[in-house]
This record gives C-alpha cells, structure tokens and sequence, in this order.
C-alpha cells in the first residue's frame, strides 16, 4: 500500500509531472536561479517554494534553513520531493494556489517558475493579479517574494522558428484569458510596484535554463548575455543569436527582449547573478572591434590591431578575439583561458567572422581557411596553403544573415558581371579604331609585310 506524504488540498493533478515533464516544459532550474537564492535567503528563514523547481534549486534552499514548504500541483512530483526532504523541518503541500488556504506566513515565497503553473485545469478562472496577491498574502512583515516571469515576445520569439506552435502541448489546456500575465516589463513593472518592486533581473536564457541573471544589459554584460542565449541555440535559427543579443545589447533594448526576467519584492540585490561573470573596467570586445574594422572595410586598422595582439600572444596572452578586451593599446582575458597556438586563434575568428555574415573588405568567400592566411600574413605568419573543400565552407548561422550574404554576393557578381561586359566593349571598339591599327602595324611590322607578300603571291598566281 502507497503511503501519501504530501498534503491534499484539492486541484492537483494525479497523473502529471512538471519535474519529468514528456510534452511540458521542464521546472524551473539553472544556476542564476540558485544564486538569487543564496543572495537573499537566510539561514533563519521560513521559506514557501511554490511551483514547479528543479530539485537542486530546491535542495539549495532545503540545505540552507531549517524550516520550507512547498506548494506543487503535481502529485507524482510532490511524492518525489516529499521524500527527498523527509528530514527537512516543512510540510510538501499538493494542489492549486486558490486552494491553498491556510494561515500561515513566511519569511521567503520563491516563485521563480512564475505564477502560471500554480494552478491546474480545474482552476477556470483565477487571475494572475489574484495569483500575485495570494503569493504577497503569503508574506511576514519584512518578507521577500522572488517571482519569475517569461517575456510573450523576448529574444526567443526572434531566434527560433516556431513551427509547432499550431499544435497545442499538453499544458495547454483551455484557460481564461484573464489568466494570463501583463506582457511586456512596463506593464509587470506597474503591477508590482504596489506590492515594493525591489530589484529586477534579465534572465538568459529561460527561467528553465536561467544560465545568468543581470540588472543591466549593456556593455560586457551584453556579452555575458549574448554568450548565454548563443550557447542553448544550436540549431536552426531565424536570426545569429549572439549578434541578435549584442545588437540589442548596443541599441539599449536587451533588458526589454530578454526571455525572462526575475523579481525581487521587498529587498535588494546583487548587481549580477552568478557575481563575478561579467568584467569590470574600460575597453571594448577584440572581436567587436576587429569585426567593425572588416565592415567598413578599414585595413589600416586591421594591419595594427593583428600583429599587436599576435605580440600579446607571444607573452603568454591565452585568449582568442572573442575572449579578450582591448583597451586602448593593452589586453586582457575575458573568462577562461584558451590552449590554442596563434593560428588558431586567428581561426577562431575568422570562422565566427564568416558565420555572423560580417562584411569583408575582401572578395566575399566562405573558406576560413583563405581568411585565416589573409589575418595571419599581416602578422608576418605564413600558413600553408591546402586544397579547398567545399564542405569546409562556413556559412552564416541565421537565415537572416543567410540572405544578406546571398544578396551581397548577387550584387559583387552583377557588379563584376558588368565591368567585364564594359571592359569587353571597351577593348573591342578599340580594336577597330585607326590609331590602334595604325600603331598595331607599326609595332608589328613583319605580320604587315608577310600579309602583303600573301595578296602578292594570290594576284602573281592568278
């Protein structure tokens, strides 16, 4: 006979799991999600965790007080983690939020996988403001919610191709649409400020793979973000994720795209979550730079930037364009250290280079290999050469800058297609003008006298 270890208060769902989901997205987990943890709750905290967590999120919290609960509409997941923290001082709690009746308060309510899946399909209409407002009610006097929230149209919406979008997952039953949560941060942002707003974080790159969490996007935090949301698109994409970020990064408009953001009511918090990922100081991304110089075609600065970060190499330096900032005429490293040689440094580069679609000053081609030698002889390297392969051909990473690259090099062609025609024209009303044959008889007199001797002979012989 099973033995029920969490408590029933109505509205679970008996044969479902948020924590080993099969056509549901995953709990929310990651290690900015375990860090805003650590920066915010106490040791003497009573903590509420309520939604779906991934286990290690909730073991962080389990680990560092002495008194949580949770609040889980999965009944096979409120059995698992009932078990697992069978000597946590704290009760498991299955079902719905509107069900959730009793008197109790706490210190902390952590809400990081939003207010969305606090509730099942026999909920019909509760609102997420009342959502809101029962997690706040939840609060001691002093207390701190940490609520997560997805952005309807982040970076996501322009990256990955949706096309399973015409065909409903499991979760999606029908709801309400008063159910659902103000889209956009202005909106969120007006909500929550009634119940003391205190910090607000860009989540990269989803609240169930929050790799990092920042209070600013701009700068090397654009880069941090960038790298983040690069690193979990692997496939097929509509756009280059990490130039997508660090494009928005420049314009100003990375914190309102991110695909999540973190809220965190009643106190404040670090800068940037995990602390330590993002550099402090001045200067600019080597690859940014090097990458801007190729686009406006400014060799001048590529023939003094290369040879001095080759020198820098040499003295130990151990970082490629896209691991190293420059500032001014010094380097430093940007993250971990990289074990590569100089040229393939400079491959590094050259193939990121290729698959942004960055404009060369260069006949377009696609052989990093060609454009590796190209870097690499303005540093006095000389690469030997090797037989083109076609399926060594680095192509853009989106279909974007698929299409851009397609029509630049459409218009090389039409362009190089139009001087030759020009050139061909040219030469030939050359060719039939006087002074040419002219001066052509003249430079070549025994081509003229062997053609006389030949209508010559023809007369002599008839």
């Amino acid at each position: 006979m099973d033995v029920t270890r969490s408590n029933l208060i109505g509205g679970e769902m008996l044969n479902w799991s948020d924590l080993h989901p099969g056509d549901a997205r995953p709990a929310a987990a990651g290690p900015a999600a375990i860090a805003l943890l650590a920066a915010t709750v106490h040791p003497e905290d009573s903590v509420l965790i309520a939604g779906p967590h991934a286990v290690d999120v909730v073991t962080a919290v389990a680990d560092r007080v002495t008194s949580v609960d949770l609040l889980l509409r999965s009944a096979p997941d409120a059995e698992e983690l009932a078990e697992l923290l069978h000597d946590t001082k704290g009760q498991v709690i299955c079902g719905s939020l509107d069900r959730f009746a009793v008197d109790e308060t706490y210190d902390v309510v952590v809400a990081l996988d939003g207010i969305d899946r606090l509730v099942g399909p026999d909920t019909a209409d509760f609102t997420w403001s009342e959502a809101l407002d029962s997690l706040y009610s939840r609060l001691a006097p002093g207390g701190r919610l940490l609520l997560g929230a997805e952005n309807a149209f982040g970076f996501q919406r322009l990256i990955q191709p949706d096309i399973t979008a015409a065909l409903p997952r499991d979760e999606d039953w029908g709801r309400a649409v008063t159910d659902r949560a103000p889209t956009g941060l202005k909106p969120l942002h007006t909500a929550l400020r009634n119940v003391g707003l205190g910090a607000t974080y860009a989540v990269f790159p989803s609240l169930v793979q929050a790799d990092v969490a920042l209070s600013t996007v701009d700068g090397f935090a654009g880069v941090v973000a960038a790298r983040a949301v690069a690193a979990r698109n692997d496939g097929p994409v509509l756009m280059d994720p990490y130039r997508l970020v660090l494009d928005a990064a420049e314009a100003g408009m990375a914190f309102e795209l991110a695909p999540a953001w973190y809220f965190v009511i009643g106190t404040d918090s670090p800068e940037v979550l995990p602390e330590g990922s993002v550099p402090t100081g001045n200067g600019v991304l080597l690859e940014e730079y090097l990458l801007a110089a190729l686009r406006s075609d400014d060799q001048a600065t590529l023939r003094r930037i290369i040879p001095d970060y080759v020198a820098w190499l040499g003295t130990g330096g151990a970082g490629s364009p896209d691991n190293v900032i420059l500032d001014g005429s010094s380097y430093r490293l940007f993250g971990a250290e990289q074990e590569l040689d100089v040229v393939e440094h400079l491959a590094r580069f050259a193939k990121r280079a290729l698959e942004s679609g960055s404009r060369q000053p260069w006949p377009a081609a696609a052989d990093p290999h060609a454009l590796t030698a190209r870097l690499a002889s303005m540093a006095g390297i000389t690469v030997p050469e090797q037989e083109f392969r076609p399926d060594e051909v680095v192509r853009p990473r989106g279909s974007a800058e698929q299409l851009t690259t397609v029509a630049r090099l459409a218009d090389e062609l039409a362009h190089a297609s139009a001087r030759a025609i020009l050139f061909e024209g040219t030469v030939s009303g050359i060719r039939r003008s006087l002074p040419y044959r002219v001066g052509h008889g003249v430079l070549n007199p025994a081509r003229v006298i062997r053609r006389r001797l030949k209508r010559v002979l023809r007369k002599v012989r008839r």
